[in-house]
């Protein structure tokens, strides 16, 4: 499903030719809310681990909604030793607050907000924007991806909708070819793929009118594609909305037997359609399809995710501004591309270490992985004994 949202008032359903589009406030992308649900308190600077762990869920923690073996276990007992940890994972969908109720209820373990980052989780930069970001407050953004309207609902945020609903029925150009174009121009400032698309060809179609646009008004086409005096041949250079993608993944692991296709595949596809549609206009060499992929394991996300763990362990061990620095971080995850490859790749600036470990409940069974981690180990339970041994814990671990 996608939506149409403004970051002040957003932009709803425009996927789904049944949907339909009212302006919502995405004010609330900012705004994470959180309820902690275990007490902090202070110790001695010597007791405090200098290290910490990021965890994958999906094929690490979880596969659907079913803890695997350890996940419980392990996570309980780094609580119970004060030892901190976040959930990273390219997932979305969801709030964060309703995800990590869910994973609460799944894993049998407390669980907040502040441990936890998935894909969209760094979209709430844009609303004020950041040195290498845009500001997207007050713009118009179209939502992708997800089940009916649940990433519309995330995107929006806290519930303040407005009275007043747009009556555009139908995003155009649609399905019959002759449905009305919108009552008004209508100008997308930014793409946002939150989730992954379930109607990839309704959902391609959109993207492409909009990539083809002058200036992201929705039904016209910009007179500088394919035109050699313009940088990048006239491709995405006359005002068209930024493309952002939550995460590159390919694969995921699910309850299915085999792994399945992720956002990753809805990217490759929608490059190929692009590439077709412009494929005769362009040279061989100078011409880009042009787009930010967040998630695992873009350098972006991980650094999201080193300051949200900096602050939930600041937090949970009751630390003060230069005390007890986080030296090391295990990133134990299931995909080698994503999980491996973002925490092999990731250079913290303020010298935290990264390292991988690589479990083989998920996506990841066999042989030499494209990316090679610090360990390969059976599940979640191997990968925290890995790691403690290699932090020189010295507490029993089960």
């Amino acid at each position: 499903m996608a939506a149409l949202l403004t970051t002040k008032r957003c932009l709803r359903s425009v996927t789904a030719i049944h949907a339909s589009t009212r302006p919502i406030n995405t004010g609330g992308l900012s705004k994470l809310t959180s309820a902690r649900s275990f007490l902090t308190t202070t110790q001695s600077t010597s007791s405090i681990p200098n290290f910490a762990f990021a965890f994958d869920i999906d094929g690490v923690l979880l596969r659907s909604s079913t803890p695997l073996p350890g996940a419980t276990s392990s996570l309980r007992y780094l609580q119970a030793h004060r030892i901190p940890f976040i959930l990273l994972t390219n997932g979305g969908g969801k709030s964060e607050a309703q995800r990590v109720a869910d994973l609460s209820r799944h894993l049998d373990v407390p669980l907040d907000v502040d441990m936890f980052v998935q894909s969209h989780t760094p979209f709430a930069q844009l609303v004020e924007g950041t040195e290498t970001l845009p500001r997207l407050k007050d713009e118009n953004i179209l939502v992708l991806g997800g089940e009916g309207n649940e990433c519309r609902d995330v995107a929006e945020g806290p519930p303040n909708r407005p009275p007043n609903p747009l009556a555009l029925r139908q995003p155009y150009p649609l399905h019959p070819p002759r449905a009305p174009p919108p009552p008004s121009p209508l100008r997308i400032a930014a793409i946002l793929i939150f989730h992954d698309p379930r109607d990839w060809a309704l959902d391609i179609q959109i993207v492409i009118d909009l990539l083809l646009s002058r200036a992201g008004v929705l039904g016209t086409r910009s007179p500088k594609a394919g035109d050699p005096r313009y940088p990048n041949w006239g491709w995405q250079t006359d005002g068209q909305p930024e493309l952002y993608f939550s995460n590159p993944d390919l694969w995921w692991a699910s309850a299915h037997a085999l792994p399945r296709l992720g956002q990753g595949g809805f990217q490759h596809a929608l490059c190929g359609v692009y590439d077709a549609v412009v494929g005769n206009k362009r040279p061989e060499k100078g011409w880009e399809f042009r787009r930010r992929v967040f998630g695992k394991p873009s350098c972006e996300t991980f650094a999201f995710a080193e300051g949200r763990l900096e602050g939930h362990r600041r937090a949970l061990l009751g630390l003060g501004g230069g005390e007890a620095r986080l030296r090391r971080v295990f990133m134990v995850g299931d995909n080698p591309a994503s999980d491996i490859c973002g925490a092999n790749r990731y250079r913290s600036p303020v010298g935290t270490g990264w390292e991988s470990i690589l479990v083989r409940t998920g996506v990841y069974k066999e042989g030499k992985p494209d990316y090679e981690p610090k360990a390969i180990v059976p599940d979640v339970t191997a990968a925290v004994r890995w790691a403690l041994e290699k932090s020189g814990w010295e507490k029993p671990f089960p």
